[in-house]
């Protein structure tokens, strides 16, 4: 049976804290669209249907706001950067109301106006880019053909891309010379799972080709070195796992790592490992990180590679970290640049007994937030400050609350780190309340 599409009429009040816009429908339901804004009158695709809210993507807009714009990409960017239809100052606003919307739920009221952050480079700045695969059959002469994809918002399909405006010159063109390769081979989309490019601010790039199949010599070392790269992998990823997991790596091609310079501290990162990926940005948020760290010992919770403790952490620094790949990669960088910091190899959970009360401690945790755990021995132990950089300010202020009867806010900040999409990072210093 097909499943027939849906379309609803409907006008939008507001924008929430996924991103989308919020409308109510006749009968009550609540509607969260994508690729409106504010004040519009538009008709809608259903991509989700609920008994007390349905999700849906703009078909038509009726009725425009002012802040409406083209979008650079009117064929892709529902998927990657939803905000794309609106002016850079308005996205500006909308974060930062976001921002003030995720305190506001936890009765807390952030001491100064919210400010976000942006350098005004609103394109070109991902140095790190994930294509899927997209197979057809051409109608006239019958041949499958193969194409670079992003998966559809909403929905599990793909379709085509031939670049995204969000990516680096070098990542698109690596991309494409990547494609125009695997053109002249016997392979189908279905055979392949992702293609993963990663550059660095001087514009070297590294590919990694995802595999479903051990396909032997898709790219020989010759093909390899004739792509704009200064190297690249060739990687078995377990079929089973949506993700792309490296399983089996098949060929490795001349450099597979990068390295940047973060604050004037030159770090080395694998392609598939955690690292920034708007780079003049996050330079700022250490800045004025920065501020706040003094010469007692300091300890960067869920530390990645070290990009944060290594450059304004003091000479006694503790960095703890969960992924085994980017904790390997963080010693390199410690003993290349003579750090006399230690890495641990941990959940930071599971690390607890190296916040002792006497320490800066520095968090940059996942979406999810603190972990339980470490809200509570940070309460127990009381250090003096806690510096928490988040990519999810709703989970940020949960924690902020629970820390409430500790700490109070000292200084907070928002950083426009992607640009043309909803999400946001936020910087709150916390500082102790003196009994």
């Amino acid at each position: 049976m097909i499943k027939k599409t849906r379309y609803e009429t409907l006008t939008l009040d507001k924008i929430v804290g996924g991103g989308q816009a919020l409308g109510t429908l006749a009968d009550g339901r609540k509607a969260f669209v994508w690729g409106g804004l504010p004040g519009e009158t538009v008709t809608i695709r259903v991509t989700k249907k609920k008994s007390h809210f349905i999700e849906g993507i703009v078909t038509e807009v009726i009725t425009a706001s002012s802040e409406r714009i083209e979008p650079r990409d009117p064929e892709s960017f529902i998927s990657t950067s939803p905000w794309q239809i609106m002016k850079l100052e308005n996205e500006q606003m909308y974060k930062a109301a976001l921002i003030e919307e995720a305190f506001e739920l936890h009765n807390i009221v952030l001491p100064n106006p919210i400010e976000v952050y942006s350098d005004e480079v609103i394109y070109e700045y991902r140095n790190k880019m994930e294509y899927s695969w997209f197979s057809s059959t051409d109608a006239t002469s019958g041949a499958d053909t193969l194409d670079l994809a992003f998966f559809a918002r909403g929905s599990k399909g793909k379709y085509p891309v031939d670049h995204s405006s969000l990516a680096r010159p070098e990542i698109t063109e690596l991309a494409s010379a990547v494609r125009d390769l695997l053109h002249t081979k016997n392979v189908s989309a279905r055979q392949l799972k992702t293609l993963l490019i990663r550059s660095d601010q001087n514009g070297n790039a590294v590919w990694q080709l995802y595999l479903k199949d051990e396909i032997e010599d898709i790219i020989t070392k010759a093909e390899a070195s004739a792509l704009p790269a200064v190297g690249g992998e060739v990687i078995y990823s377990n079929p089973k796992s949506p993700a792309s997991v490296i399983t089996k790596r098949l060929a490795s091609f001349d450099v597979t790592t990068l390295e940047d310079t973060i604050l004037g501290t030159p770090f080395r990162y694998a392609v598939e490992g955690f690292f920034q990926v708007n780079i003049p940005v996050y330079e700022q948020a250490l800045r004025d990180m920065g501020e706040w760290i003094d010469n007692k010992p300091t300890i960067d919770l869920y530390s990645g590679v070290g990009s944060i403790g290594l450059t304004i952490g003091s000479d006694n620094t503790t960095l703890v970290e969960i992924n085994e790949h980017a904790v390997r990669e963080m010693r390199q960088n410690i003993q290349r640049l003579g750090k006399t910091a230690e890495a641990v190899l941990a959940p930071s959970e599971q690390a607890l007994e190296y916040i002792t009360g006497n320490e800066v401690v520095i968090v940059d945790p996942p979406r999810a937030g603190l972990h339980a755990d470490v809200i509570e021995r940070l309460l127990e132990t009381k250090p003096e400050r806690v510096v928490y950089l988040s990519c999810n300010p709703v989970t940020q202020a949960r924690d902020v609350a629970m820390l409430a009867e500790g700490y109070g806010v000292r200084a907070h900040r928002g950083y426009n780190f992607f640009p043309r999409t909803p999400h946001i990072e936020h910087l709150v210093v916390l500082d102790r309340i003196e009994q």
